[in-house]
């Protein structure tokens, strides 16, 4: 049988249909509401690609059952931008060419906009321990870090 589940989806409330509790938050993010900037990597927690913040820590959706997110807030990739405004670290990735495929993206510019959330200022070695679970199969880490500095000033 199937359960509603309403949460908040990037500012505004969302209901899903779901038939199993269980049921990663990514799917519904991806298959059900339309959301690409998830993306399914390895389903086990381990590389990042699917990063989400949940009340504002960062979090694999792709291991998160839905069920946990009822009347919660969820923030997406979608979500970080103003309107038409690209969020700093949106802007920073672009500005700096810091991907490559682009498949790692989603997962680290919301673990950095976790970091920026707490520091404002973090230094190299602290970047590279936030973002020490995310996978990057290009190479573009020093991009990467130089994308989330030029955020941090960008906001402080």
């Amino acid at each position: 049988m199937a359960q509603a589940i309403s949460f908040n989806l990037n500012g505004r409330p969302v209901t899903v249909q779901i038939d199993d509790p269980r049921m990663p938050l990514l799917y519904a993010l991806r298959n059900d509401l339309g959301l690409h900037g998830p993306r399914f990597g390895c389903g086990l927690s381990q590389c990042g690609a699917c990063t989400v913040h949940l009340d504002g820590k960062a979090v694999r959706s792709c291991v998160t059952p839905v069920s946990a997110v009822a009347h919660r807030r969820v923030v997406t990739l979608e979500g970080l931008a103003a309107k038409e405004t690209l969020h700093p670290l949106q802007q920073a990735f672009i500005d700096e060419q810091a991907m490559q495929c682009g498949y790692c993206m989603n997962g680290m510019i919301m673990q950095a906009a976790a970091l920026l959330q707490v520091n404002k200022d973090p230094s190299y070695e602290e970047i590279k321990s936030a973002l020490a679970g995310n996978l990057c199969r290009c190479g573009s880490h020093l991009r990467v870090i130089r994308a989330i500095r030029r955020a941090a000033s960008a906001t402080s």
